[in-house]
């Protein structure tokens, strides 16, 4: 193409001055918000599994709904971004959110599954154009020597709102369906089924429509915008692309199969509590557990990265995955508290994975950087599939034995971490 996108020339000077301290609280806020409605999936899909007498696989459905909004959203999110920049996308994003959280009024009053499913999918096309506009202003606004340790920051927000959600769903949702009524009463009690979940997505529609007023009126650098360049195309300039770069594609599939593993332990972990030979714990009690998966990663986030100022982070990838595998064996073929715990524990090896695979596979790509941060962006898929696969799974096999399918996704992390994030050399 002769016409070429390029940021606007006000991002190249915005770390230049300027305080932006209560810019980044606010969109810490913003980290915080898609971390707890992300983990408020987990909590519905037993939920909505009770409710309309669903086997696994259509459960999934909910994972693969919201997270096939990254996939699909994902490039129009870009292209929309760079035509009003970051902070009217962050705005519209929240809005869109607050649209998908309303959503969850009408399907649960028709009780709907399939109403439920479009409410997902809405609510994470809202989530993904955040995540665009998000992640590159917390990098702009301030010195560009800090930028990943701002983002990290931020990130470990993200795991404080997946470490909190579950105890907000468990309270809210999951207890109200477990006591003061049988189950097959509340079943059949469609206003009692319906108000259980329509007042926690109320309460999360009003909070988003909040802040989005809150960045409507921020006086912020207006950033992310791009424009359009007449300058003529160098011959031989796109002989390649990130494309060719093996580790980057490999990272795209780590990234992938580590979504994909981490939202299907996730996803299964209250049934996985509830099962007599493991925990027998009720849904509102397993939910409560979730907080230990989601806030090991948090813990481990911060220890991780001071791990990584004097270790290789390719090592420290390896070492956790490998780690994460040999909790997934403990889980699948042993019982009671061990097996438990040991699958909680994976959250701690989750911590660095993601920003990890994310910064190798980018590493030396030059002019091919933002194409390939594009492509990982496509790659979080994997949270919408590999719970779905997962699923057929556990229907067929058992609950238990389908966590040999994360236990390969580790495995290929581990891989990754060990050898694949060094082929930098592009294929021609």
């Amino acid at each position: 193409m002769a016409s070429t996108s390029v940021l606007n020339e006000q991002s190249q000077s915005a770390h230049q001055s300027g305080d932006f301290r209560f810019a980044l609280v606010a969109l810490t806020s913003l980290f915080f918000m898609w971390g707890f409605i992300t983990c408020l999936n987990d909590i519905l899909i037993p939920y909505l599994k009770n409710m309309f007498d669903l086997n696994y696989t259509q459960a999934m459905l909910v994972q693969f709904c919201f997270f096939g909004a990254y996939f699909i959203v994902s490039i129009p999110a870009g292209s929309l971004v760079g035509k009003i920049g970051y902070q009217k996308g962050i705005v519209t994003g929240l809005a869109i959110a607050c649209l998908g959280c309303l959503l969850f009024y009408p399907s649960a009053s028709f009780a709907s599954y399939w109403m439920f499913l479009v409410a997902f999918f809405v609510l994470a096309s809202g989530i993904t154009i955040l995540q665009v506009a998000a992640n590159p202003y917390v990098s702009v606004l301030g010195p560009a020597n800090t930028a990943s340790s701002r983002l990290t920051l931020t990130q470990a927000f993200n795991s404080l709102g997946t470490t909190v959600a579950p105890f907000f769903g468990s309270w809210l949702i999951l207890s109200t369906s477990e006591h003061g009524a049988t189950n097959s009463e509340v079943l059949n009690d469609a206003a009692y089924q319906a108000s259980t979940v329509q007042v926690p997505y109320l309460i999360l529609a009003g909070t988003l429509i909040l802040i989005a007023a809150l960045f409507l009126r921020l006086k912020l650098p207006l950033l992310g915008m791009k424009k359009s360049s007449s300058l003529p195309e160098k011959p031989g300039v796109h002989s390649i692309s990130a494309w060719h770069y093996p580790h980057l594609v490999l990272g795209a599939v780590g990234i992938f199969v580590y979504v994909g593993a981490e939202v299907s332990i996730g996803s299964f972990l209250i049934s996985f509590l509830g099962q007599e030979e493991i925990a027998g714990l009720s849904h509102a009690e397993a939910a409560n557990y979730i907080a230990y998966y989601f806030g090991g990663a948090m813990v481990g986030r911060f220890l991780g990265a001071a791990v990584m100022q004097k270790i290789k982070a390719g090592k420290v990838l390896a070492f956790n995955a490998v780690l994460a595998c040999v909790l997934i064996v403990f889980a699948i073929f042993s019982t009671g508290s061990l097996a438990m715990w040991a699958l909680l524990l994976v959250g701690l090896c989750n911590s660095i994975m993601f920003p990890t695979i994310f910064s190798l596979a980018l590493q030396d790509l030059g002019q091919f950087t933002s194409q390939g941060s594009g492509i990982l962006c496509l790659a979080i898929v994997g949270g919408a599939i590999i719970p779905l696969l997962q699923g057929g799974l556990a229907d067929i096999f058992g609950i238990q034995l389908a966590f040999a399918l994360p236990l390969l996704c580790y495995g290929f992390i581990a891989y990754y971490g060990m050898k694949g994030c060094d082929a930098k050399r592009p294929l021609h």
